[in-house]
């Protein structure tokens, strides 16, 4: 069984739009599906998932009612568990974060570059309580992102400062950080946290992976592929270099992930 934990598409009215505007951003990015919720069906069918976290972001405050709408529409808690968002700076952010529970949806992403805040800032605090007590988990897009010049919001350090205000899980994308796996081996592995393998094809150095493993254990690894940008296939070649075992390889792929997500 494969669980992808980290997904993205859009409305359908809004996806090639939003699909073509994200790959220029990011240098010319190529997309492996058409960013659709029947995009992304095929494409597991194809590449072999059985489902997918659908990772949504709110990048203002007009759309996060919308976003969250979005969300439960798509979400089945059988082959799509859709994630919901909400903006930092939005006035009724802790009272949506209440209607993120309301609609069935298991946690929140957070992208810290689109929406424009520092994940260790005094400002998240109650928000990142309420998330607590709501019991939501947590993805945080870190590191780098193409699509953006430095400074960036969510790195190692900004991470491991956030970490002491959560009571719920926390997700890091990206091997921990995009583009900084020394400062992730250095500052996040053995926290409580779980890092996805998300984008690491092809972009995080054999050696650093194994090193992330061997520091943060294979309990708290979860695999992901961040599609439309990469596929399960591309992530799973990564992986089989890894010397896991085969008991390793389906706690990352489906084991962790299951116990998560409660399923």
């Amino acid at each position: 069984m494969t669980i992808d934990f980290h997904t993205h598409c859009f409305p359908d009215k809004i996806a090639e739009r939003a699909l073509l505007k994200l790959s220029y951003v990011s240098g010319g990015l190529k997309y492996h599906t058409d960013a659709t919720i029947s995009g992304l069906k095929k494409s597991m069918a194809e590449e072999n998932v059985d489902a997918s976290v659908v990772l949504n972001i709110a990048t203002n405050e007009h759309q996060m009612r919308s976003v969250n709408d979005f969300a439960a529409s798509i979400n089945n808690e059988h082959d799509i568990f859709a994630f919901g968002s909400v903006f930092p700076a939005a006035k009724d952010v802790l009272c949506e974060l209440e209607r993120i529970k309301s609609l069935g949806l298991k946690g929140v992403k957070f992208h810290p570059e689109y929406q424009g805040f520092y994940v260790d800032d005094e400002m998240m605090k109650p928000i990142y309580k309420k998330i607590s007590k709501l019991g939501l988990i947590t993805v945080f897009h870190a590191g780098v992102d193409y699509g953006f010049a430095p400074p960036f919001h969510c790195m190692p350090e900004n991470l491991q400062n956030a970490l002491k205000w959560f009571d719920s899980p926390v997700v890091a994308a990206h091997w921990g950080g995009l583009s900084c796996s020394d400062r992730v081996i250095k500052l996040l592995c053995g926290q409580d946290l779980y890092i996805d393998t998300s984008f690491g094809y092809g972009q995080l150095p054999r050696a650093s992976a194994m090193k992330i493993i061997e520091k943060h254990g294979i309990d708290k690894m979860l695999f992901a592929t961040d599609s439309p940008w990469h596929t399960a296939s591309l992530e799973r070649r990564f992986l089989n270099t890894l010397e896991l075992t085969d008991s390793e390889m389906q706690a990352v792929c489906s084991g962790n992930a299951k116990k998560l997500l409660g399923i």
